[in-house]
């Protein structure tokens, strides 16, 4: 295969161009460096390995122009792990001597659980008060947590009709139960304890999310965390797309002593990627942790931050306790944490680049103004988000 590589300095991003497709790397100059934010290889070219070329080519180009590394995209941060002729030019790779911790900004109550449709007992903890804008948390703009609830047995499928959305990405992490998705696109699936559905639904798309059949008839605990992601402008109206990612998918760091594992669904935990595929920098974590167990946790300051007690209660920093279905905030302020497990637990770690673009949302779409979200309501009524029973 040959590469074309263009260095476009107008979007600040080195491209890789093959059979038609683009595959870059994006990055932001600072004085005496170069950050690496994001790396996106188009799916028609996955399998080929791209993600490791751009990750040789863009650092043997920070090498050459003796610019400092700041890896923020996991991608690049993953390659300098390995690679350790590259490390010296990292800032990061000190972590020990260069990372602050981060401080706590608030620790958060659940807010009272209220139905979506007749399926998801929820808190919603993004947008919320207390400053939690979806600014605030940007790239993550909502957040639903079904903490454990039993649903009885019936012969109804419990959940949300058809309804459409547009401008952003869902997705739904299973911890109890099983969820089933259609969508006008053509996907479908069921997810069950630990697998995640990750559905793009950019330009715009039609879907349904419910109880899976065999569960509705049995009943019993639920429990599942649903986020929606951002997307850029520039990414609002790509092509939907579907990422079914079962648990025996999801790449899992081992800790030291059998303390436990971290499961990267998203985004780079010390050198282990995981499996979805994302258009910002987004680090989305299970932290499985055995009781007693630590485990350490560095993103750049600027990352929105934020942490959700599955399971289990855990101290943060040596100096606050965060009961089970609490929600942890972290300010703007240093890159590193620590968790600690006061019982067996599990936490759901969330960090992520902000999108710096206005949001303007109604309902079931997010876009940048509101010519646009009057644009989405008309292009629902003409059906051009496809049909679905």
């Amino acid at each position: 295969m040959e590469y074309t590589v263009i260095h476009n300095k107008t979007d600040k991003r080195f491209e890789i161009h093959l059979d038609g497709k683009v595959a870059f790397e994006q990055y932001e100059l600072f004085e005496g460096g170069i950050a690496y934010t994001h790396t996106e290889v188009p799916d028609e070219l996955a399998g080929k390995g791209l993600a490791a070329y751009i990750a040789k080519y863009v650092l043997d180009y920070a090498q050459e122009h003796q610019l400092k590394v700041k890896p923020y995209c996991p991608y690049i941060n993953a390659y300098i792990n390995k690679h350790p002729e590259y490390q010296s030019n990292s800032l990061f790779h000190n972590k020990k001597t260069i990372m602050k911790t981060k401080k706590i900004e608030a620790v958060l109550a659940p807010p009272p659980a209220h139905m979506v449709g007749d399926g998801f007992r929820v808190h919603n903890f993004i947008p919320y008060g207390r400053g939690m804008s979806m600014e605030r948390m940007s790239p993550f703009i909502m957040m639903d947590y079904n903490s454990k609830y039993y649903f009885p047995p019936t012969n109804e499928l419990r959940g949300v009709g058809v309804h459409p959305h547009r401008g952003f990405e869902t997705v739904t992490i299973a911890y109890k139960g099983k969820v089933a998705h259609h969508d006008s696109s053509g996907n479908s699936g069921v997810i069950g304890e630990g697998d995640v559905q990750w559905m793009t639904a950019a330009s715009g798309i039609l879907h349904k999310e419910y109880h899976e059949q065999q569960f509705s008839k049995e009943g019993g605990d639920f429990q599942m965390v649903q986020l929606w992601v951002n997307l850029p402008a520039k990414d609002k109206m790509s092509k939907p797309k579907y990422q079914g990612i079962l648990n025996s998918e999801i790449s899992k760091h081992q800790l030291p002593n059998n303390d436990g594992i971290i499961e990267v669904i998203a985004g780079e935990y010390n050198g282990t990627v995981g499996a979805a595929s994302t258009f910002t920098s987004v680090h989305l974590f299970n932290a499985k942790l055995k009781k007693d167990a630590s485990a350490t946790f560095s993103f750049p300051a600027h990352f929105n931050t934020a942490l959700l007690v599955i399971e289990g209660s855990i101290r943060v920093n040596d100096s606050e306790n965060v009961m089970q279905d609490n929600f942890l905030l972290f300010a703007n302020e240093g890159e590193e944490f620590v968790v600690k497990a006061s019982e067996d637990a599990i936490v759901l770690i969330l960090s992520g680049e902000p999108i710096d673009e206005p949001i303007v949302s109604h309902g079931p779409f997010v876009m940048n103004t509101q010519e646009e979200i009057i644009q989405a309501f008309n292009d629902v009524n003409m059906g051009k988000f496809g049909f679905l029973e």
